[in-house]
């Protein structure tokens, strides 16, 4: 009942009040973007969502559009900065997300989404976190985010799976917005992000 009713419902009420009450927030950082970076100011990428469907995510673009003498883009790690880099390290970013999670498509709490091209890359056991919505935050964000492996990521995907309930939400909930004060794994050692995921070995 938890999973296919009440949390849905908490979701898109919160998503909404959240949308109002931060409205003048996310004006501020599109504005911010739009003199700093210049256009666009969102980055929209396709993403599965639950059982695997396709989705639009949104996020606040961090990364400029920099490109090296034979017209490259220059790697993650040096488009990431200034404004940019602040903006991912308060998790700014992500306040558009609060429009997936309002439409359905995500949850607060939640493996996070990845890219399309991982799907089939992925074992049957690491397959169930499309079992549940995606979310903005999640089991593994608060137990290392980018800074852990891979294999240990999906580890702590498959856990949430198979422990989701209202009392494992708010942990992760409070424990979400412990992690955001002191700003940790945001990243692995050399990478903007995390790095790509070639399927297990």
């Amino acid at each position: 009942m938890y999973v296919n009713l009440i949390k849905p419902l908490l979701d898109r009420f919160g998503a909404l009040i959240l949308l109002i009450l931060f409205s003048p927030l996310i004006l501020l950082v599109t504005l911010v973007i739009s003199v700093s970076m210049g256009r666009p100011v969102y980055f929209a990428q396709r993403r599965p969502g639950l059982h695997g469907q396709i989705f639009t995510i949104y996020k606040f673009r961090t990364m400029t559009d920099e490109k090296d003498s034979q017209g490259n883009l220059l790697p993650d790690s040096e488009r990431l900065k200034g404004i940019g880099q602040f903006i991912r390290n308060l998790s700014l970013d992500e306040l558009p997300q609060l429009l997936n999670v309002l439409k359905g498509e995500m949850s607060f709490i939640g493996p996070r989404p990845l890219l399309p091209e991982y799907l089939p890359l992925y074992t049957p056991q690491q397959a169930r976190r499309h079992d549940v919505k995606p979310g903005i935050s999640g089991w593994a964000q608060i137990n290392g985010r980018n800074a852990i492996s891979w294999e240990e990521k999906f580890r702590y995907d498959i856990e949430y799976v198979e422990n989701i309930s209202f009392a494992f939400d708010l942990k992760i909930f409070y424990r979400t917005l412990t992690k955001l004060l002191i700003r940790e794994g945001i990243s692995q050692n050399g990478e903007a992000t995390m790095e790509k995921f070639n399927g297990t070995k």
